[in-house]
């Protein structure tokens, strides 16, 4: 059987990564409170 979690960091980086948070307002807002860390 194979196992559910297949990782794939391509399809990660997209949906969760920098560029996928620039699109939306998350960077601006956190960079408004004053992060030091503003996505991971």
């Amino acid at each position: 059987m194979k196992r559910t979690y297949q990782p794939n960091n391509r399809k990660k980086a997209k949906k969760h990564g920098f560029f996928a948070r620039k699109e939306t307002n998350i960077l601006k807002n956190r960079r408004k409170k004053g992060r030091k860390v503003l996505a991971h």
